[in-house]
């Protein structure tokens, strides 16, 4: 109902805190507390990036020894305790050590995987118990939806067309073989580790060129190309990414080639075209297709190699390679019987 009584005067509220509480105090000339130093972010993907690498070389030395063990154990017990050089040149011990890679590099891409999503660092703060397992469970199934190729890059340019980056990737991949092969002749060497290993038996010849051609590309790139060098253009930008991958990718595969100062050259200069192809392109997809066709081209050459000079056939029995797997397994045995 409406009256024409006036209204009850509303009396504005104060300034005053409630009854009961004292009034705060601001101190304006204290200075707040400095912000605790945080490491960069950019700087903390480089050394999560460079630990995927240091675990890829890791799985890379130990996973064929651990794959090669059985091997090693039934002939213990079967012939007694063999020696490094025994070990080193048993055919069927060097062709377990290159099927071994096989492993590794599925292992290897599980790793990659792992980072590109977030698993596993979702793993180490279960073992810090920072999270509990549901959550790890909750977490793995949503990171597996994440679009793990695509993080890393292993997409077509957005600036070229696909048949042309194709085109351009293959013709690259030619032109480093033949420069490869005129570096080669000029400088010359001697037969490297990998040679000698190849030459131990057509098995050991045909899985050198299945690896070559079906893993080693992929995961190379993915590691080298798709997680080292993206942390490292973000934090340091292109020309030193360029550089410290494209010597990391060299420095790897200098242990193969050491005596044979050719073919170190031919693959640093691999090393630093897949780099510039990957800076160049802002993709990985390029430098992973020359990688592809340049291992190919190789690895056919080296399956047919036997079946056109009959001579390599008899090879395998005049040569004695070595491993770093292989000879680590050695000394061990070695001891573990000096032991006994």
């Amino acid at each position: 109902m409406i009256t024409n009584e006036p209204s009850q005067q509303v009396t504005p509220l104060s300034n005053e805190e409630p009854s009961g509480f004292p009034q705060q105090v601001v101190r304006h000339d204290l200075a707040s507390p400095p912000a605790a130093p945080q490491f960069s972010q950019p700087w903390l993907d480089v050394v999560k990036a460079l630990f995927i690498w240091a675990g890829s070389v890791g799985l890379l030395i130990f996973v064929p020894v651990i794959f090669a063990i059985p091997y090693v154990a039934y002939n213990w017990i079967n012939t007694g305790p063999p020696t490094a050089q025994a070990l080193a040149t048993d055919k069927n011990l060097l062709f377990l050590s290159i099927a071994g890679i096989l492993p590794t590099h599925l292992l290897t891409l599980l790793l990659v995987w792992m980072y590109v999503t977030g698993v596993l660092w979702a793993f180490i703060l279960l073992v810090l118990r920072e999270i509990s397992l549901p959550q790890l469970r909750q977490y793995i199934a949503t990171a597996a939806r994440r679009p793990f190729f695509k993080t890393l890059g292993f997409e077509w340019p957005k600036n070229l067309n696909p048949l042309v980056t194709t085109a351009l990737a293959v013709l690259l991949a030619f032109v480093l073989l033949f420069i490869g092969w005129a570096v080669t002749q000029v400088l010359g060497g001697n037969k490297t580790q990998l040679d000698l290993l190849i030459e131990s038996s057509l098995p050991a010849r045909f899985a050198t060129a299945f690896i070559a051609v079906l893993t080693a590309p992929l995961v190379e790139e993915l590691i080298y190309r798709g997680v080292v060098y993206s942390a490292l253009e973000r934090a340091a930008g292109v020309a030193i990414a360029v550089i410290v991958v494209s010597l990391l990718f060299a420095g790897v595969h200098v242990f193969q080639y050491w005596d044979n100062i050719g073919v170190i050259t031919v693959i640093t200069l691999l090393s630093f075209s897949l780099t510039l192809a990957r800076a160049y392109s802002g993709s990985v997809l390029p430098p992973f297709i020359i990688h592809l066709v340049f291992n190919g081209i190789q690895s056919l050459v080296l399956a047919l190699a036997p079946f056109i000079d009959k001579s390599l056939l008899e090879k395998g029995e005049q040569i004695t390679p070595t491993t770093p797997g292989l000879e680590l397994i050695g000394h061990l045995f070695h001891y573990l019987c000096h032991m006994t």
